[in-house]
């Protein structure tokens, strides 16, 4: 029965699994990331009451006290930075909805990004749709998603191509942003796996950048789909309600 359903729907059932994968991953990420920060806490205050009780102590003191206190604040710093690392991995618990001139995003991403791209002879281009609307949208993700698509076209490029940033309405009441390249595009077994935390396929690559934009996409009620362009290089789409701000009360 699965197997129909999913041949039924086709790329759409991959789709929604993926994103169904994302949430319950996202949610689980949260909830260990707040259960181990509860005891870290609790053994940062007794480390700071322990340095206190030694500080009494008669001298001399052991030598070794000192050393293995600043062991114990080294590994409770890195537990509290995986703890970070875990709560941005859920995703934006919530965003701050402003009006936004998405033409201002993409033309802030564009000068933010251009002389990378211009040293590597990447040409940097983008087109927004006339008359496109402001919409309510948080442009600090918004902005934080668009150049993590920006960064990986132009890595995939390397050299002397092109990427390109447009913006139009997609129907129904929405907006579609693509972000094109003339790389070498993504291989088809991997299209859905790329959103995935972690996964890379650059030797120095975190894995991180392509699943920051999907949560992103996702706090905003939108997706962000993959796809190879018929003529060469990848097309990473992200789709979002539009929710002019002329018709929203």
């Amino acid at each position: 029965m699965d197997n129909l359903f999913d041949h039924a729907l086709g790329d759409d059932a991959s789709q929604l699994a993926a994103e169904e994968r994302q949430r319950l991953l996202s949610r689980l990420l949260s909830r260990v990331a707040h259960e181990v920060r509860n005891p870290l806490s609790s053994l940062d205050i007794h480390v700071q009451l322990l340095e206190e009780d030694i500080g009494q102590l008669p001298e001399p003191r052991p030598p070794k006290i000192a050393g293995r206190l600043e062991i114990i604040r080294t590994e409770l710093r890195r537990l509290e930075n995986i703890v970070r690392q875990f709560l941005s991995l859920a995703g934006p618990s919530s965003i701050d909805l402003q009006p936004v001139n998405l033409s201002d995003v993409i033309q802030h991403v564009c000068r933010l990004l251009g002389p990378e791209a211009a040293a590597h002879e990447i040409e940097l281009t983008m087109t927004v749709a006339d008359g496109l609307p402001k919409m309510w949208a948080d442009a600090g993700q918004l902005t934080q998603a668009l150049v993590n698509l920006v960064i990986n076209a132009t890595q995939a490029v390397e050299r002397k191509g092109r990427v390109s940033i447009s913006a139009a309405p997609n129907e129904p009441h929405g907006v579609g942003i693509e972000v094109r390249d003339t790389g070498p595009g993504i291989d088809p077994a991997k299209r859905l796996a790329i959103f995935e935390p972690f996964f890379t396929t650059k030797a120095d690559g975190s894995g991180l950048g392509l699943w920051i934009v999907q949560q992103i996409a996702m706090a905003h009620g939108g997706t962000v789909a993959a796809a190879n362009a018929p003529g060469g290089g990848a097309i990473i789409t992200l789709r979002l309600p539009l929710r002019p701000v002329e018709t929203t009360s």
